[in-house]
């Protein structure tokens, strides 16, 4: 009977991981508007998206989350290829936070301080669905979140990992520890 039970596990969470897999975030519609944007550093082309969208007027400002330290706005410009005029009036750097649960937590206490209540949700494809829990969690109903996925190529070990602390997250959350 264990090993039934064990195998069934086995397969449940083979299952899992398959569905995990094929139905990683998606990018918004272009047309959508909110009061602000949040990206979460750690993947390329995040930043870029939220800049994009910045740029098309979907949002009044944009918190980058997460962000070094040491980054500046200057340093981002170089990266960008410019748009230190839009940096400057509408960008702000968030270095509080060093992983996604604090990634909510900042961008919480920056959305209150602005008086926003729609946010779009900048990250990775594969990241997506953890970043959405960890918002939803911090944010409650209180906040209209889009989600914008930066679609990638992730591998399997990068998908095998995220799915990993997305059931560890989820249960320790399940268990209050």
């Amino acid at each position: 009977m264990t090993v039934r039970a064990g195998a069934l596990l086995v397969l449940l969470y083979a299952m899992l991981f398959a569905l995990f897999s094929v139905t990683l975030g998606v990018p918004a519609p272009a047309k959508t508007t909110t009061d602000a944007i949040v990206v979460i550093t750690g993947g390329s082309g995040r930043i870029e998206q939220g800049i994009r969208r910045l740029a098309a007027h979907r949002a009044s400002r944009m918190l980058i989350a997460g962000a070094d330290p040491s980054v500046t706005k200057r340093d981002l410009a170089r990266r960008l290829g410019g748009r230190q005029a839009l940096l400057d009036c509408c960008v702000d750097l968030g270095s509080e936070s060093v992983d996604t649960r604090s990634n909510a937590e900042e961008a919480k206490r920056w959305l209150d301080a602005h008086g926003y209540r729609s946010v779009t949700l900048v990250t990775s494809d594969w990241h997506m669905r953890r970043a959405s829990y960890e918002f939803r969690s911090q944010l409650g109903r209180r906040y209209d979140i889009t989600f914008d996925a930066v679609r990638t190529e992730p591998n399997l070990m990068t998908l095998f990992a995220e799915y990993n602390k997305y059931l560890l997250r989820r249960m320790a959350v399940w268990l209050d520890v």
